[in-house]
């Protein structure tokens, strides 16, 4: 693959910087899980918290017969309550990451939307595989809804989002939520969603070699988490939000997919989806984008104009009065 004619070139010099580094190993993830964490904490070490962010951790009751979830708090300071809430569900592939994966990025959706985030560590795959990874996210999402009065948190404005992986249990929970009827979402936010086990779309042949989460790497993550069903006809929705037949009845949606990406083809056809079945959805293609771009590349111009829109859509979705009053000034 000419990665020079397939993706922008701003966003060239940062994705050869992230390929010098170790990648996923399929072959000992426990290894690749200690090394996501080594390099958060370098991270964390070169940009300190946020002065104007309060954190809490907390341990959640789980799924019953399952242990707690951690759940760790970002409470913007000087922000009056109730906040309205942000369940936050990081990415990895449903096999690596963790709550200090995105806890810089959860500190700036608290300051800069003016909500709560929750940021939720749900139990990975092949060692939990599904319903494990959606029940852990359900029920950080009910102890937020059932704890809102506490915790100062308006329960009639609550919204879920997460990143690739995470995208995917954000769909499959907003389909989870309205079944079981017991929490009002507002939003979902899915940014470059993993929707669909059955790797059967143009844009997975396309990018199959992609150097960010390959064909290969999708086959194997949806192979961790759903086993030798993945592909197969007895999926649930609630596992593969994409074999979801009824769209009906879910909180309005954003969504962000990068224009050369596996992701590409599943992601358009559930937003189109979504559309028909009259949920309300804004749908950005990123132009000569791979997967992750925004992370991987985070000064970029197309990496910006992700952040400025994703920003956006939450503060409209959550802070809708506060909306109405500007336009109205």
């Amino acid at each position: 693959m000419d990665l020079t004619r397939v993706y922008d070139p701003e966003l060239l010099p940062p994705l050869e910087i992230f390929l010098s580094q170790p990648q996923l190993n399929w072959e000992n993830l426990p290894a690749s899980r200690a090394l996501l964490q080594e390099a958060m904490q370098q991270v964390k070490a070169s940009f300190p918290d946020s002065p104007n962010i309060l954190k809490e951790d907390h341990q959640v009751p789980g799924p019953e017969g399952a242990p707690a979830v951690p759940v760790r708090l970002y409470r913007p300071k000087g922000e009056p309550a109730p906040l309205p809430g942000l369940l936050w569900i990081h990415g990895g592939g449903y096999v690596i990451g963790s709550i200090e994966q995105d806890d810089l990025l959860a500190q700036h959706l608290a300051e800069s939307v003016g909500c709560l985030v929750a940021s939720v560590d749900y139990r990975l795959a092949p060692e939990h595989p599904f319903p494990a990874g959606v029940e852990d996210c359900y029920a950080a999402l009910k102890w937020l809804a059932s704890h809102a009065d506490e915790l100062g948190v308006d329960r009639t404005r609550l919204a879920i989002a997460g990143a690739s992986a995470g995208g995917g249990l954000t769909a499959a929970l907003a389909l989870l939520t309205r079944d079981r009827g017991e929490v009002p979402l507002v939003f979902q936010l899915l940014i470059y969603p993993m929707l669909d086990d059955r790797d059967a779309t143009r844009s997975t042949e396309l990018f199959a070699e992609a150097p960010i989460w390959n064909r290969e790497d999708n086959r194997r993550g949806w192979r961790a988490y759903l086993g030798e069903a993945a592909g197969g006809p007895e999926v649930s929705p609630y596992a593969a939000a994409a074999r979801a037949q009824d769209l009906r009845g879910l909180p309005p949606a954003f969504m962000a997919v990068g224009a050369a990406e596996i992701f590409l083809d599943e992601d358009v056809d559930y937003a189109l989806r979504l559309a028909h079945a009259g949920v309300p959805v804004e749908l950005q293609v990123y132009p000569r984008a791979y997967h992750a771009w925004d992370g991987i590349a985070p000064a970029s111009r197309l990496a910006r104009q992700f952040a400025a829109n994703r920003d956006r859509v939450l503060r409209e979705a959550l802070h809708p009065q506060g909306q109405a009053s500007a336009q109205e000034g």
